[in-house]
């Protein structure tokens, strides 16, 4: 046999493997984005929103309480307390609170709040316990009370702490919300939304990537730059 007619039997050969491994590995057609886009975002929104005001009832509730209770004979108290608390596992007492509740959207911000003030509250007493003596004293000498305390004090001094367990607790609170929405199954929400395409991993991975850029973006332009100017406003 010549090396021509060697070389076209090789070529038909491969040829035909070729066109048999066609067969068996299908290409992946991905979906337009305009198939799910506009679903994903009415899903996100709704999810957006419960975590919204879960974090701003979890900020104005561990804030108050940080300043209230961060030292003295209450702190001795009530710390330990708090300590056992957030170490509760949340979840156990969900099917009770669907049962009382109902699967409403205010089950799902109360599991969202237990999940989100724990980290706000310990950051911030742990900035709250940094505050230096001669702080305090050049406080009592400027005569700061009221507001002026409140507003040239303590929110400087507490502002790292808040922002860094804002970041922290809004990651948990993220986490807890996909699971509790599985769970309550409300009208709409990312947990709704993962759960409606579990069979299609297509879509299913671009939920999850549009999740984390939300998560990023929020983290990027939001919360960094806070952090920043708490650390200046601690600093002055």
């Amino acid at each position: 046999m010549s090396k021509k007619s060697v070389f076209c039997y090789n070529f038909r050969n491969s040829a035909a493997n070729a066109s048999g491994l066609v067969g068996v590995f299908q290409p992946i057609r991905l979906p337009h984005p305009s198939a799910f886009s506009l679903e994903f975002l009415k899903f996100r929104d709704a999810s957006l929103a419960r975590v919204l005001i879960a974090y701003l009832i979890s900020a104005v509730l561990g804030w108050l309480s940080a300043v209230l209770f961060y030292r003295g004979r209450r702190a001795l108290i009530v710390l330990p307390l708090f300590d056992v608390l957030q170490s509760f596992p949340a979840f156990s007492a969900l099917p009770l609170a669907v049962i009382f509740w109902g699967r409403s959207n205010f089950t799902i911000i109360v599991f969202l709040v237990i999940a989100i003030i724990w980290p706000i509250f310990f950051s911030i007493i742990s900035s709250l316990k940094l505050i230096r003596r001669d702080w305090e004293e050049a406080v009592e000498m400027s005569g700061l009370s009221g507001i002026r305390y409140l507003t040239h004090f303590l929110i400087p001094v507490s502002a790292p702490g808040l922002v860094t367990g804002s970041i922290i607790g809004l990651g948990e609170g993220w986490e807890a919300l996909v699971a509790t929405e599985i769970i309550v199954s409300p009208h709409r929400g990312l947990g709704e939304f993962f759960g409606a395409f579990a069979h299609d991993p297509v879509i299913t991975g671009f939920g999850v990537l549009g999740v984390l850029l939300l998560i990023f973006s929020i983290n990027k332009l939001i919360w960094l730059p806070l952090l920043e100017r708490g650390h200046r406003m601690m600093e002055e």
